[in-house]
């Protein structure tokens, strides 16, 4: 039998076979019934109105009383300020960008009864409402100039305000009401996988609903982060692996064993492993080695008595990809045409403020390693490339990047522009030229690029963002391979809801300023 060790705390109640605890009462607690909805996926589709508890019921009638709510919103103003204006079938279109209204924010389940989608807050309404004026820039284009594109927006704005509040109250109430239980987990593994799944989980528990309470090690090497170890299994296989394992998980009550399968830990043991911890009650999660990944594109599939997952290629074309296009030119036209006063005072204030040109045009690559010109507002003295070399050992960028947090060559309203990243604004002239999207990754230099393996090049197999996970992330606070990672995670992983989702994080990324130098 492998090593055995207990936490300092007695286990009370009475003890089995071997002196390991006895398997749990089967009486449903609230984690193990999370875990339970989590993994239950039935093959039918049944009507549970009936049975709802109280509380799921009034979840119900509360997120159906938002969506009244939010519909009505959007009609009210929508009519008011059409008619105040004298734009024709005033009425008719407030009735139809209500209903579309409705639509986009039904389709991305934002009345979904539950904390986790009903109540997004003042991000997902921004995205949301980003994707309903993308539709109407398409429904203006084919039925042609019915209404002023200006004033369609104007009366769409209060639809927004409106469902933020809804969204506000819901989600409050939702804080109130539900709280997203985190699961115990037991980590088995050899010392490297125990460091994965600790160092991926420790710091984020309650986001993803994880705690790693304790861990078995396979093998005589230590992990080397401080979890503690209420076991140890052989590395050859002959211990007895379910009684080390479910000694450990009875002793820190755990809801779930994570397996990070290994050269120690396959096979047969494996599935040894995953028997014993069924009779015993404890639910069985076993880590892939896939990263980068999103469950979405992930299908599993038995054969031949193996589990294979298949892996649904990037979206490269289609007509998520059309749609996406049209999103980055009608959503560049509308941002100049509503921001042209602020990029009129901007430049304005950067060509009296410094000599030189209020642009500065630099060139980088973008998808297939094409060079383009890039467009941004000046923040930098004129000479600041001639410069660059004599600041090269004060460099704080990682991999080929070159950052410097008090970087002497930037002028003083360059640093404004650049903590709000109002300098960047000037590229939407490059998303509506096709160069680049509203969402991707960062554009290199040539220098940069040249200097990518074959890994860091695949960066390059989409159009370069105005925004993207990198500028949600921390900007230029984060290392050159956390840059790359997510990066890579986008290109494998995009989708439109991703890019309104991204877009709607980076007004807050832009508002915090963190990384932004």
């Amino acid at each position: 039998m492998g090593h055995v060790e207990t936490p300092d705390s007695d286990i009370s109640g009475p003890v089995g076979l071997r002196r390991l605890p006895r398997p749990r009462s089967t009486a449903p607690r609230n984690r193990a019934t999370a875990l339970e909805q989590l993994w239950r996926a039935p093959t039918a589709q049944r009507d549970l109105t009936d049975h709802l508890l109280p509380g799921r019921r009034t979840a119900r009638r509360g997120t159906s009383l938002a969506g009244l709510t939010e519909t009505v919103g959007m009609a009210v103003p929508a009519w008011a300020v059409l008619s105040s204006r004298g734009q024709p079938v005033a009425l008719p279109t407030a009735v139809v960008a209500a209903l579309v209204w409705a639509g986009v924010r039904a389709v991305r389940g934002r009345w979904t009864a539950g904390p986790q989608r009903s109540a997004t807050g003042a991000v997902g309404v921004l995205g949301d409402w980003l994707v309903f004026v993308g539709l109407l820039a398409v429904a203006w284009a084919v039925a042609g100039d019915t209404v002023d594109p200006t004033v369609a927006l104007v009366a769409a704005a209060p639809g927004g305000a409106v469902t933020a509040a809804v969204t506000s109250v819901v989600r409050r109430r939702a804080r109130a009401t539900h709280r997203r239980p985190v699961l115990r987990v037991l980590v088995v593994g050899e010392a490297s996988g125990v460091d994965t799944v600790a160092g991926a989980l420790g710091s984020r528990a309650q986001r993803e609903g994880y705690a790693v309470v304790a861990a078995v090690p396979v093998g005589a090497a230590e992990p080397d982060h401080q979890v503690p170890l209420t076991g140890r299994l052989g590395a050859d296989g002959t211990d007895d692996d379910v009684s080390t394992v479910l000694a450990g998980a009875y002793a820190y009550d755990v809801d779930l064993v994570l397996v990070a399968p290994g050269p120690l830990l396959c096979g047969d043991r494996l599935r040894r492993l995953g028997w014993g911890l069924q009779d015993g009650g404890i639910a069985l999660c076993v880590l892939s080695a896939l990263t980068g990944i999103t469950t979405a594109r992930v299908r599993p599939a038995s054969v031949a008595g193996m589990t294979l997952l298949h892996i649904t290629p990037p979206l490269r074309r289609g007509p998520q990809a059309a749609l996406k296009s049209v999103l980055d030119r009608s959503g560049a036209l509308a941002g100049l045409a509503l921001l042209a006063p602020l990029l009129l005072a901007v430049a304005l204030g950067v060509r009296l403020s410094s000599r030189g040109p209020v642009f500065h045009r630099q060139v980088r690559h973008g998808r297939h390693d094409r060079p383009f010109t890039m467009w941004k507002f000046r923040t930098m003295v004129v000479d600041a490339e001639s410069r660059k070399a004599e600041l090269t050992t004060a460099n704080e960028g990682a991999g080929p990047l070159f950052k410097m947090r008090h970087d002497p060559r930037v002028t003083g309203i360059g640093r404004a522009l650049r903590r709000t990243s109002i300098d960047e604004l000037p590229q939407l002239l490059n998303v509506l030229r096709g160069d680049m999207s509203l969402v991707g990754p960062r554009p290199p230099l040539p220098e940069e690029a040249a200097e990518y393996d074959d890994r860091e090049r695949r960066r390059l197999a989409v159009k370069p963002g105005l925004t993207g996970l990198w500028q949600v992330s921390g900007r230029s606070d984060l290392s050159w391979e956390e840059s790359v990672s997510l990066d890579l995670w986008y290109v494998d992983n995009w989708s439109v809801s991703t890019d309104m989702n991204l877009l709607a994080r980076t007004v807050r990324a832009v508002t915090d300023g963190r990384g932004a130098y």
